[in-house]
């Protein structure tokens, strides 16, 4: 501490500050008073005794006392101060001393509980170690089990190698035995057909070209008849030859397939679609071109002049049409890209003609020699006198054609020929190959239209519309979900999901949640394949939801999707309400009643649900109690998810494990050939360990971006610079920076993006070809490239032919980096789409898509004038309507503030303004459509008493223009029928129903779908009448041949082919001649005749008569069935003589050997008759008009308007024949039917009493005619003020009173109407 007088202050200072030297104290001030010390006092008394002698003489006691005095006060003074001193000092550093004791105890505790949570970390590694040895011990065992197996398997598949050796041998040796046969039979000249040959040669072939005109037969000349056997039924057009009946019970290569079995796989196959590659699946037409130097002009020619024509020939059948071509400088850099765009290619053309540039030859082994889907390819070689093509030319034909991959065309002649030919051959193919050829009759078609899209879903699903490509889209969002090789730890996510299908009922939805692209999608769709697999008796229904506000996301469209397929797997066909509020209130109830049909489960599976605008709203259903038997899982964002949904059993996905990422980052590097090195490696690991940079999508596209760069750039570099990117976002922008980068010039990079803006503002996508039509400064070869890039790098994929972005965080990336903007960037781009589509519409395109983008885009941008104009665009509102998009059409009449009723009246004032400029038997064809489709609107609408006038025109008109006993006049009398159903006038409606099943019985055969869809409406009906018993036989009749019709669901894909190998096989095993053979012959000539390949068909027709013949003999149903349909095949080519000889042949058959009232025998009088009076040979008519008479009358009793139509159709041949006292009391009956039937206003009655009318003044009794004539006008302004306009009716509805052309299949009937 040191003495006193260390502490002494300065003169003056009254006290001092001491700081605590031990630290954490305060400072402290302590007063000290500064006085002399003793020492210095008694040595002032020393030097006083020594200057006077004697010491201390003079001075007193009391004097040396009060110094002594003074001096002990001065000492206690100090000693006290000391002490003060020490005392404060002491107490300073014992206050100190306790608070450093505070923090010690405080840094202990914090030790102790870091040492505890080591110690738990100890035992956690300490059980992960034992798990490891555990594990590594299982391994082991099986592994060894695995070498046990091996063996096994090794010696099993020895034995049945040499099993099968054997019976390969066995098999040469019958098929050289057979070769020789064949050769001695064509050595003794007799004629042996090959089937194969009719498909081999497509040059050998005449199809009637697109556009031509082409005749019909009334009423389905070559309609489905049914024969002695059973039935086989393809969905088609009005047109058709007789089918013979199938059956999957027969003899031969499907002996031991059981109708159960069969309807299980064909229950399968429609509710999951397997995985094809993406050609296959593709709404686009994709025709690659190789070509060189020497043919670039039949390329230039080609494009010019046929590719617009082959872009309409697909946009007729819903498809798009693109042509890619590389120039050949451009071979070597795309190399990738080529690859690519071959493996997607519908159709591969190389053009030749004596040289073949070695950098083209890797693109020609791609595309002929590997080419595993056995994908169309076409080979043109224009061949030039007195020159010799290259060694290379001829290796690769002669490869070719050994290996019987690819048409040829050898040309000899200019290159404006040669590019005719190649147009030809290519449109042969798109039409039969590609697009199916069983699809329609599309040289018929119109090339502007859609129209009759849906006519075959219609066969199968009722009155039900439904969009093709909507299905088309989720069975790809399956594959393309599907397609991840990486399964990313799911087995126990599997597990979960089988627990749900397996606990016992009630139970609510699953909810499975997680992060933006944490993997949900794909674990859904592996679990489904997994289902299948395993549990082939479950039903599983799937949707997965795109962006919001695409179609997918539409919550009316899917709540009709899953009712539609539960309808179909139940063979069900019901009305179904279009509403989209009662079509939400009904769809539990028919959950519950669809899933008591069905023996096992279901479960519907709904991917990204809460993307639907008001999830909770729309979705309402998943609170309610589930039937027992069905389960239900959704997937939803976590961040989104609705509260009320957050209390149902949830599956979270975690977020990725170490292992689980740098499995993923692996598999991509290695699929480039790029490694990593270890500090690589643990950087990766390091970055991924967050929440956002640990999810699946964030993962994969890291590893893709190392990968792309990892052999030409820096791969330390990139890892820096995805080390940044904290989200999936910021990594896309860093992945399109990168790919920017990589352009070569400014208009790539510009063309860039204004492709990722125009698919982000559009609706569902853009295509290519629309890509191509808006940038014409856009080069296929560039396209190629770009959509390369975007698509590997999964920022880009395909959709029902459409290019849309692969998630969602694709389009945030590119709205953040293009569109910072705001509205007007995206309005700019959207106003772009509006400018496309409406010169689309100028142009009489009204296509599924302008229908789809257009007022879709004119309610974005709020223009509600212009969404008005294109809502009464008839064909877009028809285009919508037709295809199930009822909700959304609705949506937009309310957003241009019209309710109902005015939505009808005008619709109604556009008809009529329409109607001024119809002409022609087409025109109003086509009119008749439009009103059938609005009366339809309409009554989906619940305005009855509107949608009755627009149908009742709507049969005039066909009834005028087509045959009254045409099959649309059923269709018209169907939907009219609806209308008094729901109305409650059953009496009606039943008169209805049976003359539309009469008329599809006589035009398609009495096992038709369409026989199935008015059979189900008549048992509907009698139901509500309490008939239970006529109901249920009705039902069980229409039943079974829905499931017929359904069996045959195979023929979408090539099915002539396919039918032409089982005759083959059939014939190898059977031998030629028997009745099965004989009914698959005449099968195949109806295909080939539906292809218009009648050249084949005929050969095939001709080899059933003549097996028929003589397997069941010349008098047999069975050879008029051949017959029938042989002299249809001439009444096609006009070989009238040919035609009539036949049909009176098939007609004497039948008589005798069928009953007189049976369908086939009326089919073939009414028909016979039709040929007669086309010929001019009346006389010969007669009879047989009279017989169908008769026939009638005994099928429906005499006072049924059947039989009034054919009271009509005689009155008109003999007026024709100017017989009018035999016509007068013909048309009197008729006249006194019609008006028991249909009342005294119907049109029909006003028809018929025209021709009285005109009948009577050609009689001279002018007093008759006038009032007759005064009768039918005023129906005819009945009707007029009902509907709202002025319709012109040209003809007679009563009798054949119809030509040929005006009997074309329906989809080539709006040609002139959209205007």
């Amino acid at each position: 501490m040191g003495t006193a007088s260390s502490l002494v202050s300065p003169a003056g200072a009254v006290g001092e500050v001491i700081e605590d030297t031990y630290g954490g104290g305060e400072a402290c001030e302590i007063p000290v008073e500064v006085k002399p010390k003793a020492r210095l006092l008694r040595g002032s008394l020393r030097r006083v005794g020594g200057s006077r002698p004697g010491g201390l003489i003079g001075a007193s006691f009391k004097s040396t006392a009060s110094v002594q005095e003074l001096e002990c006060v001065a000492e206690y003074e100090r000693l006290r101060k000391e002490y003060e001193i020490f005392r404060v000092s002491k107490n300073n550093e014992v206050a100190s001393m306790v608070k450093k004791e505070a923090k010690l105890d405080r840094e202990n505790k914090r030790l102790r509980a870091e040492l505890q949570a080591l110690q738990k970390t100890y035992q956690k590694i300490l059980r992960e170690k034992e798990s490891a040895l555990e594990a590594k011990y299982q391994a082991m065992e099986r592994a060894a089990t695995f070498e046990h197996d091996r063996d096994k398997v090794k010696r099993q598949f020895k034995i049945f190698r040499e099993t099968k050796e054997n019976e390969i041998q066995d098999l040469l040796r019958a098929k050289r035995e057979l070769e020789a046969k064949l050769q001695r039979l064509q050595a003794q000249g007799i004629q042996v057909f090959d089937p194969e040959e009719s498909d081999s040669d497509d040059n050998c072939t005449d199809v009637t070209a697109a556009g031509a005109p082409s005749e019909y037969w009334n009423g389905g000349v070559l309609g489905s008849e049914p024969s002695m056997g059973s039935m086989m039924q393809l969905q088609q057009s009005f047109r058709g030859p007789e089918f013979a009946h199938s059956s999957i019970d027969v003899e031969g290569p499907f002996a031991n397939i059981n109708r159960d079995d069969w309807d299980a796989a064909v229950a399968s196959l429609l509710q999951v679609t397997p995985l094809f590659s993406h050609s296959l699946w593709s709404n686009t037409v994709r025709c690659y071109i190789i070509s060189t130097d020497e043919t670039q002009p039949e390329v230039t020619i080609f494009i010019r002049n046929y590719s617009s024509k082959l872009q309409r020939v697909c946009e007729t059948m819903g498809y798009f049409f693109q042509v890619v071509k590389f120039s050949t400088e451009n071979e070597r850099p795309l190399q990738d890209v080529r690859k690519w765009e071959i493996e997607k290619s519908s159709l591969v053309i190389l053009l030749l003609h004596l040289t073949l540039p070695s950098c083209l030859l890797e693109d020609c082994e791609e595309a002929f020699l590997r080419n595993p889907e056995e994908k169309p390819r076409l080979i043109y070689h224009r061949r030039e006198e007195g020159k010799v093509s290259s060694v290379s030319v001829q290796q690769l034909i002669e490869q070719i054609s050994c290996m019987n991959k690819a048409k040829m065309i050898d040309h000899v002649g200019g290159m404006e020929e040669g590019a005719y030919e190649i147009y030809n051959c290519v449109e042969k193919i798109i039409k039969q190959d590609i697009l199916g050829c069983e699809m329609a009759d599309l040289e018929g078609k119109d090339l502007g239209n859609k129209e009759d899209s849906a006519a075959p879903e219609e066969e199968v699903f009722g009155d039900v519309l439904w969009d093709a490509h909507d299905e088309q889209e989720q069975m790809e969002a399956f594959q393309q979900a599907s397609n991840s090789t990486c399964e990313l730890g799911f087995e126990k996510y599997f597990e979960r999901l089988n627990d749900l299908v397996a606990a016992p009922a009630p139970i609510p939805p699953l909810l499975v949640s997680g992060g933006p692209g944490s993997g949900k999608s794909l674990l859904l769709s592996k679990w489904i394949q997994l289902q299948q697999k395993h549990s082939p008796n479950t039903l599983i229904l799937y949707h997965f939801v795109g962006r919001p506000m695409s179609t997918s996301s539409e919550s009316a469209l899917i709540i009709k999707r899953l009712t539609l397929k539960l309808m179909q797997h139940s063979w069900l066909v019901s009305p179904l309400t279009f509403d989209p509020a009662k079509l939400l209130e009904e769809f539990p109830r028919w959950l519950e009643k669809l899933s008591a049909r069905h023996q096992g489960s279901i479960i519907i599976i709904i991917d990204s649900i809460d993307q639907i605008q008001q999830a909770e709203k729309h979705m309402k259903w998943l609170i309610d109690p589930l039937p027992v038997n069905v389960r239900v899982i959704v997937s939803v964002n976590v961040e989104t998810c609705p509260q009320a949904w957050r209390l149902w059993p949830t599956l979270h996905l975690d977020p990725l494990n170490s292992k689980d990422v740098k499995s993923l980052i692996s598999a991509e590097c290695n699929s480039a050939n790029v490694k990593l090195t270890k500090e690589q490696e643990k950087k990766l690991e390091r970055h991924c360990r967050s929440a956002t940079t640990c999810n699946a999508l964030y993962v994969t596209l890291l590893g893709k971006t190392i990968a792309c760069v990892g052999n030409t750039g820096n791969i330390d570099e990139i890892l820096q610079q995805c080390c940044q990117c904290q989200d999936t976002v910021s990594l896309y922008r860093l992945v399109l920076r990168s790919i920017r980068e990589s352009l070569q010039s400014d208009k790539e990079k510009d063309l860039l993006r204004e492709i990722l803006c125009v698919i982000g503002v559009s609706h569902n996508g853009v295509s290519e070809s629309e890509l191509m039509e808006l940038y014409p400064e856009l080069t296929s070869a560039v396209l190629a490239s770009l959509l390369h890039s975007l698509h590997k790098m999964c920022l880009l994929t395909y959709g029902c032919g459409l290019l849309k972005f692969q998630h969602l965080q694709a389009w945030e990336m590119v709205k953040l980096e293009y569109m910072e903007a705001g509205e007007n960037v995206i309005s700019a781009y959207r106003q772009k789409l509006v400018e496309y589509f409406t010169m689309q519409l100028s142009q009489d395109r009204v296509t599924w898509r302008s229908a789809d983008e257009l007022p879709w885009l004119f309610q974005q941008q709020g223009d509600k004038q212009k969404l008005h104009k294109c809502l009464l665009n008839l064909f877009v509102s028809q285009n919508l309507y037709k295809r199930g998009h009822f909700a959304e059409l609705l949506s937009y009449w309310q957003l241009v503030g019209k309710d109902k009723s005015s939505m009808a009246a005008e619709y109604f004032d556009s008809l009529k303004e329409y109607e001024k400029s119809s002409e022609g038997e087409e025109s109003m064809i086509c009119l008749a459509d439009l009103y059938e489709t609005l009366g339809r609107f309409l009554k989906d609408l619940g305005l009855l008493g509107q949608a009755v006038a627009p149908l009742q025109r709507s049969l005039e008109i066909r009834e005028t223009a087509l045959d009254p006993d045409h099959p649309r006049v059923a269709q018209s009398l169907h939907q009219l029928a609806g209308v008094y159903v729901q109305w409650k006038k059953f009496g009606n409606a039943e008169q209805l129903y049976k003359q539309a099943l009469e008329i599809s019985e006589n035009a398609y055969g009495a096992e038709h779908p369409r026989v199935a869809r008015e059979l189900d409406a008549l048992a509907t009906l009698y139901q509500k009448q309490n008939k239970y018993e006529q109901a249920e036989q009705l039902r069980k009749k229409s039943f079974k041949i829905r499931q017929k019709a359904a069996r045959q669901k195979g023929n979408l894909c090539g099915f002539a082919l396919l039918r032409q190998r089982a005759l083959q096989l059939e014939e190898l095993t059977l031998g030629k001649d028997t009745s099965d053979n004989a009914r698959t012959l005449n099968e195949l000539g109806v295909l080939y005749y539906l292809q218009n390949n009648l050249e084949t068909a005929e050969l095939f027709l001709k080899r059933s008569l003549e097996m028929r013949e003589r397997v069941l003999g010349s008098d047999h149903p069975d050879c008029a069935q051949s017959l029938n349909n042989l002299a249809a095949l001439y009444n096609e080519k006009k070989h009238y003589d040919k035609a009539e000889e036949l049909y009176e042949k098939a007609l004497d058959i039948r008589r005798r050997a069928l009953a007189p009232d049976h369908p086939s025998l009326a089919y073939t009088v009414k028909h016979l008759a039709v040929l007669y009076k086309k010929m001019g040979k009346l006389d010969k008519a007669v009879p047989l008009y009279e017989l169908a008479v008769e026939i009638r009358q005994k099928s429906f009793g005499p006072k049924h308007p059947s039989v009034a139509t054919a009271l009509v159709n005689l009155a008109v041949l003999y007026c024709q024949m100017k017989k009018q006292i035999e016509a007068l009391p013909l048309y009197e009956r008729a006249l006194k039917i019609y008006e028991d039937s249909f009342g005294q206003m119907h049109p029909r009655v006003g028809e018929t009493l025209k021709n009285l009318a005109v009948l009577s003044y050609e009689r001279g009794d002018f007093e008759k005619a006038a009032e007759l004539y005064k009768r039918a006008m005023e129906i005819k302004e009945a009707e007029t003020l009902l509907i709202g306009g002025k319709a012109a009716s040209r003809h007679s509805s009563s009798g054949d009173t119809f030509s040929l052309k005006s009997a074309l299949s329906p989809n080539a009937l709006l040609e002139h109407g959209q205007r």
